[in-house]
């Protein structure tokens, strides 16, 4: 049956796995007696089957045709444009009170694990509704984690073509053996392996939670957006929590698999070096985590001097661990703001560092994790190219490291690097014109830009200093913000690669 499954396309079978997907906020809104939300996911979930069954069967009398990546690729670009469109008309169906447009907007935010949400209201919308775009974002974060070994990894991109030895969009030498299966065998035994390993992780986190003191559905919300570094919450912030500070710790561990794919999978690794304590990603994230916060601490510790010349240690710890939690948040792209973090400001007057949020944001995750943004391994590479530059400054006859990786990283993958650096700013460049051009003001569009390009939809309610009403937003600058988010999911190199003439020959 699974050989018979895996002729279907890539597409075909995310757009059945979304059918039954529906069904599970289903019998959510049956249990809560709300039998017209019920009835809403239901038939949806009846319409896409009828429809997955009909082309299916159709599809099945053709002759099997040997998949490429790039096709493969493509289909991830279909999933997060056109398969939203679906997603879109149970939410659309079941608040009856939005447009069309609107509810694309939320389940492209969603599955691309954004989390921006038009409907920050408190009570707008109805549980059922909140476990939707949870779930929509748990199952893109799932997406990301497969497609990243069996399907952006052949083709050095995502963030492996700063150690790949080929160049991006082609594959090298690294994966050739990988690449002798067939792309829809590497799908299924990329899911086979990861998908118990994402499952187990959200379900333990939600048990954790729970025992914390948090109810069912906020745990289960929590747990999902975390692992897939969405963000979505029912509530406010995670001040409205009941699991309280041990809420805060445990999200906080299970946000640090958002830093390095070597947290839960060694199927992509990118150094020479194996383990965790030898990745690069790994320990630059540690480094930010720890020492931002310390600066901000010292920095708040001054301005707090100038306010009132008592100290309060308890005020101060509150202020480091909320600086730490909320540092990895966004460095992870999840975007939740710790309780304490407000602590900082009520200690030394001082505003919001919006600012730094904002450069988290941009510097991102973990290459191959659920995590946007540039990606750390991007950050160690010109890093690397930097101290050697500084080096030559110093002592310009001196030699370089002599391994082969080194050179790799400090030299191609530089180089790749910083040209994804440009694409990442001409994006950015182009995205604040068009939203400006649109109407919204420079900052509001500069933030919006950049919460988009990165996938930390929360960042446009807390770095500002007014947050942004989405709703209100004009039809044209929403759409011009899903291409943005969709952009920063797949990132432009490979936006870039579709453009191959290979994926369009027959």
């Amino acid at each position: 049956m699974m050989t018979r499954l895996l002729r279907y396309p890539l597409f075909l079978i995310l757009s059945a796995m979304s059918a039954l997907a529906m069904l599970v906020p289903a019998i959510h809104a049956l249990a809560q007696d709300d039998h017209s939300m019920a009835r809403a996911f239901f038939y949806s979930s009846l319409l896409g089957l009828v429809l997955v069954f009909v082309i299916g069967l159709t599809l099945s009398a053709a002759p099997k045709r040997r998949d490429r990546d790039l096709q493969n690729l493509w289909a991830l670009f279909m999933a997060y444009t056109v398969l939203p469109l679906y997603l879109a008309l149970p939410f659309y169906e079941g608040l009856q009170t939005t447009s069309y447009l609107n509810a694309y907007f939320e389940m492209v935010s969603s599955f691309t694990t954004t989390g921006a949400t038009l409907f920050d209201v408190p009570g707008r919308l109805e549980s059922s509704l909140h476990l939707w775009r949870g779930l929509v974002g748990w199952l893109g974060g799932l997406l990301i984690w497969v497609s990243a070994s069996a399907v952006l990894a052949p083709l050095n991109l995502g963030g492996f073509e700063v150690t790949a030895t080929a160049e991006p969009g082609q594959s090298g030498t690294r994966t050739n053996q990988f690449q002798r299966a067939d792309t829809a065998r590497r799908i299924y035994e990329s899911t086979r392996l990861l998908a118990p390993v994402y499952i187990g992780l959200t379900l333990a986190l939600w048990l954790f939670l729970l025992i914390s003191g948090d109810v069912p559905f906020l745990a289960l919300m929590h747990a999902m957006a975390t692992l897939s570094t969405s963000g979505i919450t029912a509530v406010e912030g995670m001040t409205q929590t009941g699991s309280g500070f041990a809420g805060e710790v445990l999200i906080f561990l299970f946000m640090m698999f958002a830093l390095s794919r070597l947290t839960f999978s060694s199927d992509t690794v990118t150094t020479a070096r194996p383990g965790l304590h030898n990745d690069p990603e790994f320990r630059v994230g540690i480094f930010v985590i720890i020492g931002l916060p310390v600066i901000l601490v010292i920095r708040h510790w001054f301005g707090a001097i100038e306010v009132s010349e008592e100290t309060n240690i308890g005020l101060m710890l509150q202020t480091l661990w909320g600086g730490m939690f909320t540092t990895l948040s966004f460095l992870s792209t999840t975007g939740f703001e710790s309780a304490y973090w407000d602590a900082a400001r009520e200690w030394s007057g001082l505003g919001t560092p919006g600012m730094i949020l904002m450069g988290l944001a941009l510097i991102g995750g973990g290459v191959a994790t659920t995590a946007g943004g540039v990606k750390l391994l991007r950050v160690y590479a010109l890093y690397l190219h930097c101290q050697r530059e500084m080096e030559r400054l110093v002592h310009p006859s001196s030699v370089g490291r002599s391994r082969a990786i080194s050179r790799r990283i400090r030299r191609q993958g530089a180089f790749i690097a910083w040209l994804f650096f440009m694409l990442f700013a001409m994006s950015l460049a182009v995205i604040t014109i068009l939203l400006t051009m649109l109407g919204q003001e420079f900052e509001q569009a500069l933030l919006m830009a950049i919460s988009t390009l990165s996938t930390t939809g929360p960042l446009i309610q807390i770095a500002g200093d007014q947050s942004v009403e989405l709703l209100q937003v004009a039809p044209a600058s929403k759409l011009v913000m899903c291409v943005a988010m969709v952009i920063g999911r797949l990132e432009t190199l490979a936006i870039i690669a579709l453009c191959n003439p290979t994926l369009w020959r027959d």
